[in-house]
């Protein structure tokens, strides 16, 4: 926060936000899922090297370009956790763009029956988990309405246990873990242990399990690849950077909703307010988390953990735009960005595609139509 309040960046409740939350919240659940010993974890994380995304180690290097030279190959076929919000929804998106290339063959989803109906009906996943049982029979009404089948109905499952299911699914090979917050946390470690490759749209994942996480990925050797927009952006740009080349990393932000607000405003702040980001479709929490600048103390923490940066390594520069989405600085002073449209399919494309490059009909960045891009 000191790296936001030098560039005299005027939020309401900043500090309170993250020194509460991140002190109590992310280490007290921490520390219930993952026992006592975990501060005493934490501090020796302090000390290494060891990071989440394989990007710099001489295994690391050789597995990217084995995959690159292999391509995509087969079919690749995904569990998606959180498939009714932002995230789902999206990757579903690319699933229906590249359906030769990519199958939802599981998918877990909370309360909007509505929605998943559709996405079983179209998808057709092997397994669903829903959150609430009460509410499998209203979700068999509406399969029975759209005409389904009971032949190409998949297998259900139901609760916490139920999401676990599809993020261990025998089928998937990497699993998209779109639920927002800590609910996420315990499916991906499960998805770790199952041997899951893992397309992180859920930071808490690291914020809260970081120091165990992390060292779990090592040991049942998955692959962790970010999607959400600046993540991926930093992983893009240190695809073949030899260890130790990695000098600082550079964090953009759009400033969110209260970006123009002058100061004297804010207190007349509504939650419509927060919900309207200038530049990205996402879900509420983000979104809100995004106008508060919550949300780019989150991802200092989750940058730390994917990267191995020290906390001193890593800066954050306001950019409304949000045409560079992130870039890093290496060691010989070379800055190499990520540029883009603010659209979230394309880091998720590379989440679960990586190192592919996958063709697809989206709008291309165009320079001289952006025209200008301050900071």
């Amino acid at each position: 926060y000191s790296k936001l309040l030098k560039r005299k960046i005027h939020q309401p409740m900043m500090i309170e936000v993250f020194v509460l939350l991140n002190t109590f919240l992310y280490v007290s659940l921490s520390s219930a899922y993952f026992g006592g010993n975990l501060m005493q974890q934490t501090r020796s994380t302090f000390k290494l090297k060891a990071h989440a995304a394989p990007f710099d180690s001489p295994a690391a290097l050789q597995d990217m370009v084995d995959r690159a030279i292999l391509g995509l190959g087969k079919k690749k076929k995904l569990s998606l956790l959180g498939s009714t919000g932002s995230i789902g929804t999206q990757t579903l998106d690319i699933c229906r763009e590249r359906p030769e290339q990519f199958e939802c063959v599981a998918m877990a989803a909370g309360n909007n029956i509505d929605l998943l109906a559709k996405q079983i009906f179209e998808f057709k996943p092997k397994l669903v988990s829903i959150r609430d049982s009460s509410q499998f029979s209203s979700l068999q009404q509406l399969l029975n309405s759209m005409g389904m089948p009971e032949k190409d109905r998949p297998e259900f499952a139901f609760g916490q246990d139920g999401v676990v299911s599809v993020a261990t699914y025998s089928e998937a090979e990497i699993v998209v873990t779109g639920i927002v917050g800590c609910a996420g946390l315990l499916p991906t470690v499960a998805a770790i242990k199952a041997g899951k490759d893992i397309a992180l749209a859920n930071k808490e994942t690291l914020i809260a399990g970081g120091p165990v996480v992390v060292p779990l990925l090592a040991k049942h050797n998955v692959k962790m690849l970010p999607a959400d927009s600046e993540h991926s952006a930093i992983f893009q740009c240190l695809q073949g950077f030899p260890p130790g080349a990695l000098k600082r990393i550079i964090l953009t932000a759009s400033g969110g909703a209260f970006r123009d607000w002058p100061v004297e405003k804010l207190k007349e702040v509504r939650v419509a307010d927060a919900l309207k980001h200038p530049n990205w479709a996402m879900g509420a929490k983000i979104t809100v988390d995004s106008a508060t600048m919550m949300n780019k103390g989150l991802e200092v923490i989750e940058a730390h953990y994917l990267f191995g940066s020290k906390y001193d390594d890593i800066d954050i520069v306001v950019h409304p735009q949000s045409i560079i989405h992130s870039a890093v600085e290496a060691a010989d002073t070379a800055v190499i960005a990520q540029l883009g449209w603010p659209d979230m399919r394309l880091p998720l494309l590379y989440a679960i595609s990586w190192p592919a490059r996958v063709p697809v009909p989206w709008k291309p960045l165009d320079l001289a139509a952006v025209g200008i891009m301050t900071f």
